[in-house]
């Protein structure tokens, strides 16, 4: 009964979601409250559910952004670029798009969407270009660099803990997949949007001639900010050694930004996205009733029955579902759920197959199965505007500048270079880890 419960709110509150009818933060919280109501989690459940890591990285960076855009620095980097490319908003396009996965590879795509969408927005404003298809772009170019790392997705880190595995086989492994995808992703927004922008000559002209170093208002406090961002991406690089996590280091670099650029406090935590936190706790806990509640584990062991013995169909089962869930759900609290699932899947085909030692059974049944789930969750979440917190951030930080992005308006775009990559994703698994 629990269960049903479970599934009924949460696709209740999903279709609410995805119509629009009601505000999706309210949704998410009422979903919550639901749930706790009718005692399908306990609430020690539901909050240890919550990923605080996520909530404080998101925290920390709006509040930093925040800081660091009153300084002028954005209209500084806004105005370079659109003068680097001549005003041409299909080379912007490309140069940001680049810019946005190699960020989120290096550091984590959330925080590279908090800061590359501000500053396109005001780059498409100078060229009077709508911003939207480009800042939906991104968020996707986001999640498509985050996967190649291990600390470019926060699904990444939880695999990679859980699994033991290092910075250098997420590189190895996913690394070459993932340039490929982008690739063909550059490709495809070439030839999708090859009708879509024109620029007139006069707002050319007007680009180009602008210069950027009038648009900083306050160096002293941009400098104060650069330098402990930059102590912050330090501190993300080296979470791992210093056993400190990404979230924490940036609630703690925003509180210093904010001491240290002496800025009014309660006017920059007004300006942290709270609609986006409240949204996130929401969904996490509806997501803890399902897991609680057997719904998700029992998915789990359907798939494991329809593939019998194949683990190349498992690991194919596994990739596209984590696909389609990690679009319909949030990826992170999702992957949660798998990796004990993928466990158990390990010792299942390696009791099958006879295999003891632990080396051969971490090469032939763990590798394709990780990289499977891994792959599945990260490039799922562009499948839809809930998909994944980077998404979520986007159309937070656009519709704040004036320019909404509905479901079905991502929806457009991100399911088709999701189902793109799931095509790529599952040849490349066969043909690395099948093809004899």
């Amino acid at each position: 009964m629990k269960a049903i419960l479970s599934i009924i709110i949460f696709s209740g509150a999903y279709v609410l979601i995805v119509t629009e009818k009601v505000n999706k933060t309210i949704v998410a919280v009422l979903g919550a409250s639901a749930v706790l109501f009718l005692k399908l989690i306990t609430f020690e459940q539901a909050i240890n559910e919550v990923d605080f890591n996520v909530i404080f990285l998101l925290i920390g960076m709006m509040s930093s952004v925040y800081i660091l855009s009153k300084t002028g620095f954005f209209e500084f980097i806004a105005v370079s670029v659109a003068r680097f490319a001549k005003g041409d908003p299909k080379t912007i396009t490309i140069l940001l798009l680049i810019v946005t996965a190699v960020l989120s590879a290096m550091l984590d795509n959330v925080t590279t969407i908090i800061m590359i969408v501000p500053i396109t927005i005001l780059i498409m404003q100078l060229l009077e270009v709508n911003p939207v298809p480009v800042i939906i772009m991104e968020a996707i170019a986001s999640n498509i660099g985050g996967t190649a790392t291990l600390i470019g997705d926060p699904p990444n880190i939880l695999i990679g803990s859980q699994a033991g595995l290092s910075f250098n086989d997420f590189l190895v492994h996913l690394g070459p997949i993932v340039l490929l995808i982008f690739v063909i992703f550059l490709l495809s927004v070439l030839v999708w949007f090859r009708n879509s922008f024109t620029v007139d000559e006069k707002v050319k002209k007007r680009v180009t001639e602008s210069v950027p170093a009038l648009a900083i208002t306050d160096p002293r406090n941009m400098k104060r900010s650069l330098i402990i961002l930059g102590l912050m991406f330090i501190g993300f690089f080296s979470h791992s050694a210093i056993g400190v996590e990404p979230g924490i280091i940036a609630l703690a670099g925003g509180m210093l930004m904010l001491v240290v650029c002496k800025c009014e406090s309660e006017e920059t935590l007004m300006r942290v996205e709270w609609g986006v936190i409240f949204f996130f706790i929401g969904m996490f806990m509806m997501i803890a009733a399902l897991d609680v509640n057997g719904v998700i584990s029992t998915i789990g062991e359907k798939i494991l029955h329809f593939s019998g013995q194949n683990l190349f169909l498992v690991c194919i089962i596994v990739l596209w579902s984590s696909a389609i869930f990690s679009a319909v759900l949030d990826n992170i609290p999702f992957v949660i759920v798998m990796i004990p699932l993928i466990r158990h899947f390990v010792v299942y085909f390696s009791k099958n197959a006879g295999i003891i030692d632990p080396s051969i059974i971490h090469l032939q049944v763990e590798q394709p199965l990780w990289w499977a789930l891994a792959l599945g969750a990260c490039l799922g979440g562009n499948g839809t505007l809930i998909g994944a917190s980077a998404n979520i951030v986007m159309s937070r930080i656009s519709e704040r500048n004036g320019y909404h992005i509905s479901f079905s308006k991502f929806f457009k775009y991100g399911s088709v270079f999701t189902v793109q990559a799931m095509i790529i994703c599952t040849l490349y698994i066969w043909l690395r880890y099948f093809h004899a």
